[in-house]
């Protein structure tokens, strides 16, 4: 695939994904190295998001459990974020941290939990002004 074709499957990816707010944070990274911000669009979300076998849901299940076992807790949020975009639940992504606290410890757990009890209060407050 040219880079060309994956840039555009990234880009399609990070806005099923992410808010335009937070794509519009995200790109502060292109000022900074735009060599950097074509390696996260083309091969973070166009080679791996755009793959066919999982659904976006999968690979969100996916991407949270890493997250909160390498304790990456900025990124946790934006993908907390982007996990409700693309329709799953807040009761799965409890159950997601829930069963993570079994293999990474109370102390990510516990601030994962945190971290999702914020996005969704804010989720519902966006929800409740539609």
């Amino acid at each position: 695939m040219e880079n060309n074709e994956r840039y555009e499957k990234g880009i399609h990816a990070m806005e099923e994904l992410f808010s335009e707010e937070v794509r519009t944070g995200m790109r502060h990274i292109q000022k900074i190295s735009p060599d950097f911000w074509d390696m996260i669009v083309s091969s973070g979300f166009g080679d791996l998001y755009a793959r066919n076998t999982l659904t976006m849901e999968q690979r969100e299940y996916i991407t949270l459990t890493t997250l909160i076992t390498q304790g990456a807790f900025d990124q946790l949020g934006v993908h907390v974020q982007a996990a409700l975009n693309i329709g799953m639940s807040q009761e799965e992504i409890i159950e997601i941290i829930i069963h993570c606290s079994g293999y990474v410890g109370f102390p990510k757990a516990i601030q994962a939990m945190g971290i999702a009890g914020e996005i969704f209060k804010n989720h519902d407050d966006a929800s409740r002004k539609d």
